[in-house]
């Protein structure tokens, strides 16, 4: 892995882990290995190239461990290694704080009585006009 210019361990972090997907995928499999086509259908929103692309940034970091059972037809697998279970206190904090998140952003919406998704739309209206 590349080192920052700065040096600062949050920008190492963040490096590895600070695309949209990649500490999500890492979520998923803290609860155990998981196939490519159960991590697609979890995440509906992630194209194949990309889940191929972040999995590969993740095993190549020696986070993930992929294993290909010599199957007809052939299966693979992805699971955490030691060093990618270190993520799972990381990850337990992200979910807090999502849900801290969802409680605030529902406390403003009974508050001001519009919901966060109409708040959004709302707001993506007034920016894609300019």
């Amino acid at each position: 892995m590349k080192t920052s210019a700065t040096g600062c361990s949050v920008e190492e972090a963040m490096r590895l882990l600070g695309g949209r997907w990649r500490l999500l995928l890492v979520s998923y499999l803290l609860d155990g290995p998981r196939r490519f086509s159960d991590l697609r259908r979890d995440m509906p929103g992630i194209s194949q190239r990309m889940l191929t692309l972040d999995l590969r940034a993740l095993e190549d970091a020696g986070l993930v461990l992929r294993t290909v059972y010599p199957e007809v037809p052939v299966r693979v697998e992805y699971d955490l290694t030691a060093d990618g279970d270190r993520l799972r206190p990381v990850v337990e904090v992200m979910r807090e704080f999502g849900l801290w998140l969802k409680a605030r952003d529902a406390d403003a919406a009974c508050a001001t009585g519009v919901t966060p998704g109409a708040a959004a739309a709302i707001d993506t209206a007034l920016h894609s006009t300019r």
